[in-house]
């Protein structure tokens, strides 16, 4: 029986090599069993219950608090697709103008992405998502008080440099938080407040619209400076990285942070023990001084495809056309029929509001029955929604069947997107890489999600002028069923897995294809190293 089969029901009944991954089974006896002081017994399991869910409690608050950064992206994205409109009116921009308003957000995320895996590096996993609140705070108060559009693209510039960090960052702090059991739903945390954030933005756009133009899109870009309360909050409250405090060789803070995310002290050795060995502290021998982002350029065989794995899933989730599946939802749904701006805009928000949804079901699903599986039900169900829609597009618009299905299509694809691809591409990128090059590699994979999202939302209607709408949802449907080739391929499980034992994954090529490792083979490895 594979390694990914035998934790996850809950009850933390085993774990590698036989150890307690809850309390449960530790405290557990046969009737017969029971003696006098029996009572005694049932209120201490009682006391450890209760730790327990503190302790859940405590790591969720966390990966809450960790999010907060994207849900200043997702209102970006919600709220300038309104508040466009009202600055175009007042100060008078072109269109150009308009489209480099919108667009430069992407692009100037990457220095942000970039710069953020070495910043995280340096002063670590918390500190680095303060830092990224402030830069964009800057960013949306200049956006909100500026004069003219050239102080506006100052703030827009500082802004999407404080999402590049946000993005990059949340992610590696909760799968480095995490507990084994829980953390790809910890991880998918920061995908479900994106969508949280575009909502608050097209609520936001809907509430102040009725304003003057010159204060309407001022008071709906300044509601985005809120979070950094909460913000400035959360980091008084959550702790740093544990793996990043080894690293640092601040082995007790690192125990400790672990006590209080662990529900026992056995699970909390053994996890110190791994992330001692990947950090090359300890017995390990010290990793040679290289620097990372020479070893990334010229990466060893397992590095590699760690890198084809990471970067390809990265590159997939945008290039199948999510983003202009949503930004140009209104466009699409012209083209299939609908008419009158507010039947457009309703349609628009029930594609926001079933993204939103189905990232839920993400949550419940992904450390239940794996990343593999939701992958291969993602990519599969959009390739049929996307093939679905380019041919409702291309034959049937106009009527009313034509409307239906084209409004089912978009929606059957950005749910089949959350339930899968959209949070496990994070989730599986902060999972897979050691320990010293997490963070940059994080960041790499996230420059390429930027630069594939700038690319499709730029060139999405120039090709669809030529080749038609319909014609440009076939080619995403192609490549949506390379995708799912891709994860058969090159993806392998990591459920259930310590971010130790998933570095092993990637030694060997025929583990790295297969996706899947048997318990003994992890075993004899971990005894090998």
């Amino acid at each position: 029986m594979g390694l990914v089969g035998i934790q996850e029901n809950g009850n933390g009944e085993m774990g590698l090599s036989g150890v307690s991954l809850g309390n449960k089974n530790k405290y557990r006896r046969m009737d017969s069993e029971l003696t006098e002081d029996g009572y005694d017994d049932t209120s201490h399991h009682h006391h450890q219950q209760k730790k327990s869910n503190s302790k859940r409690k405590y790591v969720i608050a966390c990966a809450i608090f960790a999010s907060l950064n994207s849900v200043l992206l997702g209102y970006d994205v919600g709220v300038m697709s309104g508040a466009i409109l009202f600055i175009q009116e007042d100060l008078k921009i072109t269109e150009v103008q308009e489209e480099v308003l919108v667009g430069c957000l992407s692009i100037v995320s990457l220095l942000g992405s970039l710069a953020g895996g070495r910043t995280s590096d340096a002063i670590g996993r918390k500190w680095t998502m303060g830092l990224a609140a402030i830069v964009f705070q800057t960013g949306a108060a200049i956006m909100t008080l500026a004069p003219s559009f050239q102080i506006l693209m100052v703030g827009r510039l500082l802004a999407g440099v404080g999402i590049g960090f946000g993005v990059m960052i949340a992610p590696v702090y909760i799968a480095e938080i995490s507990p084994t059991i829980a953390r790809g739903a910890l991880t998918s945390f920061p995908e479900i407040f994106i969508n949280i954030g575009i909502l608050l933005g097209y609520v936001s756009n809907y509430a102040f619209s009725g304003l003057p133009a010159h204060t309407s899109w001022r008071i709906m870009l300044g509601v985005g400076i809120l979070p950094s309360v909460f913000i400035a909050f959360a980091l008084c409250i959550i702790p740093e990285s544990p793996r990043w405090l080894v690293v640092q060789n601040r082995v007790e803070e690192a125990r400790s942070v672990l006590l209080k995310t662990n529900e026992n002290e056995a699970e909390v050795e053994e996890r110190l023990a791994e992330i001692l060995v990947a950090a090359g502290i300890g017995n390990a021998e010290k990793y040679e001084e290289k620097a990372v982002w020479r070893e990334l350029l010229s990466p060893p065989p397992p590095l590699r495809r760690m890198l084809i794995t990471g970067f390809g899933i990265q590159c997939f989730q945008q290039i199948t056309g999510i983003d202009a599946t949503v930004y140009y939802s209104p466009t699409i749904f012209k083209g299939a029929g609908v008419e009158g701006k507010s039947n457009l805009l309703a349609a628009t928000v029930v594609v926001g509001v079933t993204k939103t949804l189905f990232i839920l079901v993400a949550i419940f699903l992904i450390d239940k029955i794996g990343r593999k599986p939701l992958l291969y039900m993602s990519t599969i169900g959009m390739t049929v929604c996307l093939f679905s829609l380019g041919l409702t597009l291309s034959l049937l618009s106009g009527g009313p069947v034509g409307i239906g299905l084209a409004i089912l299509s978009v929606c059957g694809s950005v749910a089949f997107f959350s339930v899968g691809i959209g949070p496990v591409c994070w989730v599986v990128n902060s999972e897979i890489f050691p320990l010293r090059l997490r963070a940059q590699a994080v960041a790499l994979g996230a420059v390429g999600n930027r630069v594939c999202s700038g690319l499709v939302t730029m060139s999405f209607l120039s090709v669809s002028d030529a080749i038609t709408v319909g014609g440009t949802f076939f080619i995403f449907s192609a490549i949506s069923a390379f995708s799912v080739a891709f994860v058969y391929k090159l993806v392998p499980e990591t459920k259930g897995k310590s971010l130790e034992q998933i570095e092993l994954l990637f030694q060997n090529e025929h583990e790295w294809e297969g996706g899947e490792m048997e318990l003994g083979d992890v075993e004899h490895l971990v005894q090998k190293e």
